[in-house]
């Protein structure tokens, strides 16, 4: 994984190019911590690269749910504790 700072982006944003073509992907970092990934894309193939991006952020998503879940023990719900919940949340959505 290679990283570029926001500050080498904005002083050499030529070199910056060059390294994501030779590299297809960069980190982006702003004082030390990530804030964006660049990704190199071709004209024929952005709207499949975007479409395996949403579909891995949701994977990851569904992964981080589930994890907390285990970790709270929600995991373990009944059915009808699923949607008891539920209908709680809803009740307070519907109050706010």
């Amino acid at each position: 994984m290679q990283f570029v700072s926001v500050r080498e982006f904005r002083l050499g944003p030529g070199r910056v190019w060059a390294r994501l073509r030779r590299e297809r992907d960069l980190v982006v970092t702003s004082r030390g911590k990530p804030v964006a990934i660049l990704s190199s894309a071709g004209e024929s193939s952005i709207e499949d690269d975007l479409a395996a991006l949403r579909r891995a952020r949701a994977l990851a998503a569904v992964d981080a749910v589930q994890k907390r879940s285990a970790e709270t023990g929600r995991a373990r719900l009944t059915p009808a504790e699923i949607g008891a919940e539920i209908r709680a949340a809803r009740r307070r959505l519907r109050r706010a």
